[in-house]
């Protein structure tokens, strides 16, 4: 999952390795720096903190998924593709459950991971086929991190080798989650609508009507 030839590959690597021996809270950067063999400028030029390293693991986790995402079917109903995708994203994570758990237990809501999140979620959704840019995008990516965040929390829990808890919550979730959209996307294409029309609406109101403009007149002699 790691490019091990590189510093942030090393580094990457020995946190989560050190995750899963102790809670992340009590690993320290000098730690990692030691793990990785790597120097402390090194590894600041790197990172500049931990929750960057996390969001490097994150983002090391949303390759090996877009790697595997040509499996799924565009044949698939939309919320079948996105329930692949995303138990493909816990399949990429299970060998590491224990380290992820640590993090997870040490960073609830770590302000510094929230991009990173939203990122993942927006690439999971492109993986799935589907559009995740502008202000409906944007609901999308905040409504399935909704979901995932949910369904995460089943599978730290989850301790069946087929994942059975995790896919009934995911499955339920998306469900219940695109009955909701539907109804959030309508008002977001409104929205969308006005604000694109905006300007021509504002010139019609403050302009006035036209009137025509006089003929020119003759110069008299």
């Amino acid at each position: 999952m790691f490019d091990l030839t590189t510093p942030r590959g090393r580094i990457a690597a020995a946190a989560l390795e050190l995750a899963g021996d102790r809670p992340w809270a009590d690993v320290s950067l000098i730690d990692i720096a030691a793990a990785a063999n790597v120097s402390l400028a090194d590894l600041r030029k790197a990172f500049g903190a931990k929750s960057q390293i996390v969001a490097a693991i994150m983002r090391a986790v949303d390759d090996e998924v877009l790697a595997k995402s040509a499996t799924v079917s565009d044949g698939q109903p939309k919320r079948d593709q996105v329930f692949e995708v995303i138990m493909s994203r816990f399949d990429a994570m299970t060998p590491h459950k224990r380290a992820i758990k640590s993090i997870a237990a040490a960073t609830p809501a770590d302000p510094g991971l929230l991009m990173p999140f939203l990122n993942s979620q927006r690439w999971m959704l492109a993986a799935a086929g589907i559009d995740a840019d502008g202000p409906s995008g944007f609901v999308r990516t905040a409504g399935l991190g909704s979901v995932y965040m949910r369904v995460f929390n089943v599978w730290l829990d989850d301790d069946d080798p087929g994942m059975s808890r995790t896919m009934a919550a995911l499955d339920t979730r998306l469900r219940r989650g695109e009955r909701t959209l539907g109804t959030i996307e309508g008002v977001v294409g409104g929205v969308t609508r006005i604000a694109t029309d905006l300007p021509g609406l504002l010139r019609a109101a403050f302009s006035g009507p036209r009137r025509p403009r006089p003929e020119p007149r003759e110069p008299q002699t």
